[in-house]
Formats: structure tokens, sequence, C-alpha cells
């Protein structure tokens, strides 16, 4: 009885220090984590309790996206501070980017990391080579020496739809290729997850169930395509309480190809100080809106300054694109590159106006 009952308190005790999980989807890179093998052929859908014949069928998309997330394990070999003989350990997911052995995943995923290891769904494991990462956006590149893998149509995640059925596919808790299904709930959500004043968040929230191992895995729509990357979750329990947040593909794909391509995000800065328009704003700057984005203070030499854009002004749309927070304008800049000469629409004084910004590189992404 009491060999019995000291295995129960050990028992309720590892579920505590389970339950005091964050807010990333894959286990914190400040802890050291025990993670699982990953336990292979395992499949779950988790599909909402509507009539069967409300709920489109999932298997075909299913059957495209599955084989081209791949199962991540990530190690760092050198000694904590904290103690000498723990070693930080993770897991999570990625999404297979090219056919030639490129993967995107989350950059806390793999940011701590000098052991990098890719799982296929057909089980073969490669030595992973961090390309770089843009942990702004919460995003990184890997590469593995392979050919001929499978890869994603790429969804336009402007085009997705507030009630649109997707699919999460990803490793939660080291069950590979598991597969949930909910509908997009919101878009453009900032959650204040990345640190720092110029983080990218602009992501898609959905109710499909995500858990601790799905970070980096494939957010998809019911044609099987490409719509974000599954990064984080809100809870209080460090697992899945109603909702989930992905990074759009427009973006991803953004970041992603610079990496390849440079080696690093090639980020562009319209170089200004703004926040959300509020409710006293709207009679000092005569306006007749209640959503927009009011700039505080240009940067000298920055691109909304050389184009003319000034303080006060409040910003409310971008090449055609509605700017409502601060996240949409985020995400339309991120999402365009250094050169890119964009049309934006704003209010000066009451009156609605338009000029042509050129965007240049922020000094931190000048090489």
């Amino acid at each position: 009885m009491r060999y019995f009952l000291s295995l129960l308190a050990t028992g309720i005790a590892g579920g505590l220090v389970v339950l005091a999980g964050v807010f990333w989807l894959s286990p914190n890179e400040e802890q050291a984590v025990q993670t699982p093998e990953p336990a292979f052929h395992v499949r779950q859908v988790h599909q909402p309790l509507v009539a069967a014949d409300e709920v489109p069928s999932f298997v075909e998309a299913a059957q495209k996206a599955v084989p081209s997330v791949v199962y991540i394990y990530a190690e760092s070999t050198k000694k904590s501070r904290r103690s000498s003989d723990e070693i930080k350990r993770g897991s999570g997911s990625g999404v297979i980017y090219t056919s030639d052995g490129y993967i995107v995943t989350n950059e806390h995923v793999v940011g701590f990391a000098d052991l990098i290891e890719v799982t296929l769904l057909d089980r073969r494991k490669f030595t992973a080579e961090l390309v770089g990462s843009y942990p702004k956006a919460d995003l990184a590149v890997l590469k593995i020496e392979a050919e001929d893998l499978p890869v994603l149509d790429i969804a336009d995640s402007d085009a997705a739809q507030i009630g649109e059925w997707v699919l999460a596919i990803g490793n939660p808790f080291g069950l590979t290729s598991t597969v949930t299904a909910g509908i997009i709930s919101a878009k453009g959500r900032n959650i204040d997850i990345i640190e720092g004043q110029d983080a990218i968040e602009s992501f898609i929230q959905t109710d499909a169930a995500v858990n601790p191992g799905n970070s980096g895995g494939a957010l998809v729509n019911t044609a099987g395509e490409l719509l974000g990357i599954n990064t984080a979750i809100t809870t209080h329990t460090g697992f899945y309480e109603g909702y989930s947040f992905s990074i759009p593909s427009s973006l991803v794909q953004r970041v992603a190809d610079d990496i390849i391509n440079y080696g690093h995000y090639r980020r562009p800065y319209l170089g200004i100080v703004i926040r959300d328009l509020e409710e006293d704003d709207l009679e000092e700057l005569q306006l007749d809106i209640t959503q927009g984005i009011r700039v505080l203070d240009t940067e000298k030499d920055g691109s909304a300054a050389e184009a003319g854009l000034q303080e006060d002004d409040v910003i409310v749309m971008v090449d055609d694109r509605r700017i409502y927070s601060v996240p949409d304008l985020q995400e339309a800049i991120g999402r365009a590159k250094v050169g890119d000469v964009l049309k934006v629409e704003f209010y000066r004084n009451g009156e609605k106006m338009e000029l042509e910004v050129k965007l240049k590189a922020g000094e931190e992404e000048e090489e």
C-alpha cells in the first residue's frame, strides 16, 4: 500500500510539472525536457460534432498534406549553466518547402539546438542543417540532403475566409502525422508572444486542436494547400484549450525564400512609430473612420519619411489591402521585398491622400 501511495504521489507531482506548460507548442528551450521517440503509424482525426452531411471530407486534403510534414528532434549538446548534467532537448514539426530538402519550421523549435534530426513519414532520418532563422517572425529554415520530396502547393492566406475549414497536421506529444480539423476563427491576431516591438505577429486563429509538438507543422485548407505554420496556443495549462495560432503562408513564403536565397531575411522597414487608432484620435484628427494606424513619429531617412508620410497621418490601405490594425500593417510590409514600391492610402487633416513608398532595408538587415 505504501508503495502504491508513493507511486501515486510521484505521478501527481509529475502531472503538476506538466501543467506548468508554456504558450509555445513545443518544449521551452530553457527547460531540460526528455522527449519520446516518435510514435509512428498513429493517426487521429478530430472533427466537430455536426451532422455528417454538413462536414466536408478531409480525406483527400490529409492524404496530400501528411507526407510533407516531418518530425523534428532538437538538442543542445552544450552543458546548461544551471546544471552540468542537463542537456536541453525538444521536438516539434516542420513542413517540406522544396523537393530538394529545404524545410520550414518555427525558430523556437530549433533555435537553441546544435543537433537537429528530421524524420520523414517513411521513417527515413536525416541530420539537418540550420540554414537561417528570423526570431521576430518565429520562423526558421532547415536543409537535409534528400531529393524528390513531397511538397505542398502554397495557398493565398490573404484569400482565406473566417469560417473556412482547415486542418492542422503535426506531431503532438511525439505522435507523428496527427491530423485535426477546425475552422478559421479570426485573422490578423497579435497575441504578444514574440519578443520585441518590431515582432511580426499577424496570426491566423483557428479552433483546430494543437498541442506541444505541433509547432512548425502545417495548417492546410481543404484542397491540401499550405495556409500557414502552426506556432502557438493560448492556454493556462500548456495544452490545447480552444484556440491555436498559425503564421500565414504569405509571410512564411517571404521569409523562407530570403533565408534560402540570402541566408537571412532581408526585412523592409517603413521607419515609423505607430499604434492602432483610438477613440480620442477621431475628433483630434478630424476623422470619420474608426479603424486604421496612427503614425506617431517618422524615422529620418526612413522609407516613410522620404516618401512624405508625416506624424499624425492615419494609414488605412497598403496596395489595396485594408489596414485595420498594427498586425495588418506589419504583415503587409513583412511580406514585401526591399526595393518594392507600395501604394499607401492615408488620412491627413481629415482628407484622404495617397503616395508611393519605396521600401528600404532596416539597419540590422543591411549587409
